[in-house]
């Protein structure tokens, strides 16, 4: 699925509207650290890759501006698990 992930800088998240229903990833910065403390999907929307492609579009973000990533949010531990290469983004 392709997903419009927008980067929301005030709130310091990832979102997205799919159907109507907000689908986020949270953060925040600390020393050049992206902590991603929580994401969230409507449980009428699981199982389409929204959570991934929101983890995806913010860990791509921290790349891009060489962020370590602190992966406080079980969700985010687990996709950085599954997707060796963001490994290096890890603090």
């Amino acid at each position: 699925m392709q997903t419009k992930v927008k980067h929301n800088t005030e709130q310091s998240r990832f979102e997205s509207t799919v159907d109507g229903m907000e689908c986020v990833a949270d953060y925040h910065l600390v020393d050049g650290v992206m902590v991603m403390t929580h994401t969230h999907v409507p449980a009428p929307l699981e199982g389409r890759g929204i959570a991934a492609e929101l983890v995806g579009a913010a860990l791509e973000h921290a790349r891009k501006h060489r962020f370590k990533v602190d992966p406080r949010c079980s969700y985010v531990r687990g996709y950085m698990r599954r997707h060796p290469e963001t490994q290096s983004l890890h603090v």
